[in-house]
């Protein structure tokens, strides 16, 4: 049998002796605790590789400290049961003894689809947080631009607001009034169909009034702005991102909402509420094309009604809903042209998104508009 001295500084050992009859001792020596097994992770599965022999015989006399967690490993080393010939002092026995008596809690598998819902849905809160700490910072940040070019006035960008109304209103007077028209048509054509069974044709004015005026024009003119120069207005700002420019105009002191946000969300806001009214005139004359040809109601009776089932407040509705998803559109295509990195699979990513979320905000702001406004402006 294998003697050695005791000693509290010894790093903990696992000797083994093979006496002259053939009998296999197992001697442990110095001090078993949490903090030298972590560094002497191998010694567990030397004690497990010396447990297939059920004959061995196990001295731990000269273990000089054991504390409970130590006790734990080695335990579990033996199968979770003492060997049958073991030499240990009595105070060590007892913590054998309690683990003997003690059920170890095993861990409990996690349902792994679970746990890929929680995690994506934890990554889809804090970055829905995190973007839209970003869009009401950069939302003061405007407050505190107008402010101060209320207080400056002839630092308005005058040239930068006018390319973005040439560029986003002007050019889109085309797209905004071929769709109008042909969602006149369609709307008008569909429900000439269902009042024809009716005979109550002459209410088509009354509905291509309403849902035109106050709904559909303004939204389409939106939904395309949102598409065309919000994705534009992303894109200009990740090339700038992409070439430094943005770098650039830092390092030469000149404000980044200054001379790129803030014109854009002005110029937006005050050209939606106009390309708004020009989208809904071109859908009502799709609508009168088509109520002429299916329901043999004139233009000049067309025109006639329409003032009298509409009512004023219905335009000035519309008006401002344009004005409000302009201003949006705008904001929200300035925040995801900054969000993009210096490289390209950013720029297509961030530009997508942008329109995607712009998109999304109009349909949910025409929706709250709905709603407040149910009872206002009916005839």
């Amino acid at each position: 049998m294998i003697k050695t001295e005791a000693n509290p500084d010894l790093l903990p050992q696992l000797l083994v002796d093979l006496n002259n009859d053939g009998q296999l001792t197992v001697c442990l020596t110095g001090c078993w605790n949490l903090r030298n097994l972590a560094i002497m992770p191998d010694l567990q599965q030397k004690i497990s590789l010396n447990t297939v022999n059920k004959a061995s015989h196990w001295d731990m006399l000269l273990v000089d400290e054991l504390d409970s967690t130590a006790a734990l490993i080695i335990w579990q080393s033996w199968g979770k049961q003492l060997p049958d010939r073991l030499q240990v002092k009595p105070e060590h026995q007892r913590l054998f003894n309690r683990w003997q008596t003690q059920s170890v809690p095993t861990a409990e598998p996690v349902n792994a689809w679970f746990n890929l819902f929680f995690n994506t849905a934890q990554q889809l809160i804090w970055g829905f947080w995190a973007q839209l700490t970003s869009l009401v910072t950069l939302l003061g940040q405007l407050v505190l631009d107008v402010g101060y070019l209320l207080r400056h006035p002839q630092e308005i960008p005058v040239s930068e607001i006018s390319i973005t109304i040439y560029d986003a209103g002007v050019r889109a007077l085309g797209i905004t009034a071929l769709v109008g028209f042909l969602i006149g048509v369609v709307l008008s054509y569909l429900s000439a169909l269902q009042l024809k069974t009716f005979g109550a044709e002459i209410y088509i004015i009354d509905i291509l009034g309403l849902s035109i005026i106050r709904e559909l024009g303004p939204l389409l003119a939106a939904i395309l702005v949102a598409g065309r120069s919000g994705s534009s207005m992303t894109a200009q700002i990740g090339i700038m991102r992409v070439t430094e420019e943005l770098d650039a105009l830092s390092a030469m002191g000149i404000s980044h909402s200054l001379r790129l946000i803030l014109p854009k969300v002005m110029a937006l806001t005050m050209i939606m509420p106009l390309l708004s009214a020009w989208t809904s005139a071109s859908a009502l004359l799709g609508g009168m094309f088509s109520a002429q040809n299916t329901l043999d109601i004139s233009y000049q009776q067309f025109f006639l009604k329409l003032p009298n089932v509409v009512p004023l407040l219905n335009v000035f509705i519309g008006l401002g809903k344009g004005a409000v998803f302009g201003f949006m559109i705008a904001l929200i295509a300035c925040h995801f042209g900054f969000r993009i990195k210096p490289n390209t699979e950013s720029l297509g990513s961030e530009t997508t998104n942008s329109v995607v979320a712009s998109i999304t905000v109009v349909i949910m702001i025409d929706a709250v508009f709905a709603i407040l406004f149910m009872g206002v402006g009916m005839p």
